[in-house]
């Protein structure tokens, strides 16, 4: 089983100074920026999925990429761009969510063979349109209309998509999406698609269902699926489900949800392999608006707020370095809390007392736990945040390590 790493242009700075909350003058940023398969060992994932919309930008607004790291892409192709191991796999998608409110995906055939090409792409995914809804097998509900529509483009791209790539003699393995609303339809496009000559197809779609809507679908993708076709499941990680989806054909898939958690999830940041924990919120006040906001109005003072956001990060330090008690440090935290916050909303000190009491970085083997400590546990900015999205990378690498695939 492989998994992908979807690039979003996720590094941090190696040189980066949590003490003071600085870059050194001295860095280039990406350049000199690193990656997570540089930042953490062993590499905590198989490959990288990176999006032609990430990189061109879309229907959306610009990409993630600045013009010269986009012509640097090109350039030095994906491989040398990320910096990559031998053992590092890439594949490229052309980013359907970026584009889910267009009638038609607003790319053509060419240009995206044109994508996979010029970057050195191991494979690229056809192009797709998504379908947001599910229906049930038992259901007699009809898909809607434009469900219909989505379907037939995805598969009318598909098979020029191909026709194209041995046009052209594309060096990459093309890989045909599949796009359905239930468990028939998709088992309708994997036929399709395998009828054009696919043996490696991307499940598209498939984020909003649940795992046993997932596993209805693949039910009835096998009654069709050649014995040597590959599926891949695009945007998913169920670790629990893995080894069942893996007995129906998956055979990689590729999802940023571990890592985001880091950062967007209410709670569960931190991730340990028997559990979550919630990350201590650190805001800083010239980069927290809603704190920028308190001040701008005279609801609390500037002073006030620097003063209480170094008692906390100094308290911490300090507890990591069991110099002071867990109770006076969330006396800190409860201080600046409440001026953050304000009276109205909830508090996230219960959480914090778990996460401070088990503390769980210090047990953590990965490089980046061994030498930040407790940084990698505060919710403040891309440096630490990004960092913690890394670690809980490796926490899913080594269960997926654990698993059984047979």
């Amino acid at each position: 089983m492989k998994f992908y790493f979807p690039d979003s242009q996720d590094l941090v700075s190696p040189t980066y100074d949590f003490v003071n909350d600085e870059y050194s003058p001295y860095r280039v940023r990406q350049r000199d920026d690193v990656y997570a398969h540089q930042a953490v060992t062993p590499i905590p994932y198989d490959g990288i999925l990176v999006s032609k919309a990430v990189v061109d930008g879309s229907m959306k607004g610009a990409g993630k990429y600045s013009t010269p790291q986009r012509e640097r892409l090109y350039r030095l192709g994906v491989r040398n761009f990320f910096r990559l191991p031998k053992t590092c796999s890439t594949i490229g998608d052309c980013g359907a969510f970026n584009y889910i409110d267009e009638e038609r995906p607003p790319y053509e055939v060419d240009e995206v063979i044109d994508f996979y090409g010029r970057c050195g792409f191991d494979a690229g995914i056809s192009i797709d349109h998504i379908i947001f809804g599910y229906i049930p097998q038992e259901s007699d509900t009809e898909p809607e209309p434009a469900w219909l529509e989505r379907q037939q483009i995805s598969l009318e791209l598909a098979e020029n998509f191909l026709a194209a790539t041995k046009k052209n003699d594309a060096r990459f393995e093309p890989v045909g999406a599949a796009q359905g609303w239930g468990p028939d339809s998709y088992a309708h496009s994997v036929a399709q698609l395998q009828k054009m000559g696919y043996r490696r197809i991307a499940l598209g779609g498939m984020v909003p269902l649940k795992s046993h809507e997932i596993l209805a679908c693949l039910r009835a993708i096998d009654e069709v699926r050649n014995h040597d076709t590959e599926l891949h499941l695009l945007g998913i990680n169920r670790v629990d489900s893995m080894e069942q989806f893996a007995r129906h054909g998956v055979t990689s898939f590729d999802s940023t949800s571990v890592f985001r958690q880091a950062f967007m999830d209410d709670r569960n940041n931190y991730h340990t392999a028997t559990s979550a924990y919630t990350a201590i919120r650190v805001p800083q006040v010239d980069g927290n608006p809603a704190l920028k906001r308190l001040i701008l109005s005279g609801s609390v003072s500037q002073a006030e707020a620097i003063t209480a956001e170094r008692a906390c990060l100094r308290a911490l330090r300090e507890f990591d370095r069991e110099e002071t008690s867990l109770e006076d440090v969330l006396t800190a935290l409860q201080a600046y809390e409440s001026l953050v916050l304000g009276p109205k909303k909830k508090s996230y000190l219960e959480l914090y007392e778990r996460t401070l009491s088990d503390a769980p970085w210090r047990a953590c083997p990965c490089a980046l736990c061994e030498k930040h400590g407790i940084e990698i546990a505060i919710f403040r900015g891309s440096e630490r945040n990004k960092r913690r999205g890394f670690h809980n990378l490796t926490v899913l690498e080594a269960k997926m390590r654990s698993l059984t695939f047979g």
